[in-house]
């Protein structure tokens, strides 16, 4: 679903560009999903995991792109400058106001409300959309009757959403050259990490009872880790181990982060490590082959992981184990 999806986004973006050749082609006046002119996109890709949308724009040129949408029930939008020099005039409150987005600069926007806005020179941006369900979910959650509001943001800089968008962009960058994919676990807890962010920054919460401590009973964490020792060897779904043990997948990441001081991708990586150091020690298999045995993507990947993890890489480590 993931690759196929940026493989379809990769494709709109050429096809937009061909049509741009064409000035009275209707193609080349196409808007995409947030309402930009597909033809003056040089960078357009989407990943779509469910909950989440993320997207990377990038304009070819510095012309003026005029973005008009009615409300709808989409969710939030985040959008996360790469660069500097981009501006923009929003239309809020029976008025034009201009906005300066320099690097790390971002927007927040409720797709509730119309959106009018003339952007003004080339920009780079990452964008994450936040579905009406994974909003919603999250703020009964947080308060017990949801957020009161979601401030919405033109030109502030946020080094936080700055750094995970530069993630996000090598993350897209990844899939949509068909190298090494990110897993979809690393993906969705991305998701989860900006909406979480999203909340503490830029929303009120409303008045409602205190939730305590949220920790993974028992046999929520007993099922848990067994799911994903289970499918280690292939693409694992937070949502299906969040279903079983009948919580949210955002309330569940809050959760087995508490009970375990880990993120699910984290505890993953260190169960992986701890049976290649098993494997290393008891045979005499490659490390290619020791890699794929558990999990990793690759060899380059296992070294990767194991040396920042243990502190040497796994082949003088396990020179070291056999003295």
């Amino acid at each position: 679903m993931f690759n196929d999806t940026l493989a379809s986004a990769a494709s709109s973006a050429s096809s937009a560009s061909s049509a741009a050749s064409g000035s009275g082609d209707p193609a080349a006046r196409r808007k995409d999903s947030l309402g930009c002119l597909s033809s003056q996109l040089q960078h357009d890709v989407e990943l779509d995991t469910g909950e989440f949308r993320f997207y990377r724009k990038c304009t070819r040129d510095s012309d003026t792109n005029p973005v008009v949408m009615d409300g709808s029930d989409r969710g939030v939008l985040i959008g996360v400058s790469l660069k500097a020099g981009h501006r923009r005039r929003i239309y809020s409150q029976h008025r034009w106001a201009t906005h300066e987005f320099d690097r790390d600069s971002v927007y927040v926007r409720n797709f509730a409300d119309d959106y009018r806005a003339e952007l003004l020179g080339g920009f780079d941006f990452v964008l994450i959309e936040l579905s009406r369900a994974f909003v919603s979910d999250t703020c009964h959650e947080r308060g017990g009757s949801g957020l009161a509001h979601i401030a919405t943001v033109a030109g502030r800089k946020d080094p936080v959403l700055g750094h995970l968008a530069q993630v996000l962009a090598l993350t897209l960058g990844a899939q949509n050259s068909a190298q090494t994919s990110a897993s979809p676990l690393f993906i969705e807890q991305l998701g989860v990490t900006i909406g979480t962010h999203l909340f503490d920054r830029y929303g009120a919460p409303a008045r409602g009872p205190e939730h305590g401590s949220r920790r993974l009973s028992a046999l929520q964490e007993a099922r848990a880790k067994d799911m994903l020792l289970a499918r280690s060897q292939g693409n694992v779904s937070l949502e299906d181990i969040a279903s079983a043990c009948n919580l949210s997948r955002s309330y569940f990441i809050r959760a087995f982060r508490e009970t375990t001081q880990r993120t699910p991708h984290q505890w993953l990586l260190e169960r992986r490590v701890e049976e290649a150091r098993e494997l290393l020690k008891r045979s005499d298999r490659s490390l290619s082959e020791i890699a794929i045995a558990c999990g990793f993507s690759d060899q380059s990947h296992f070294t990767r992981t194991f040396s920042q993890l243990v502190g040497t890489p796994p082949g003088h480590w396990r020179r070291q184990a056999k003295r």
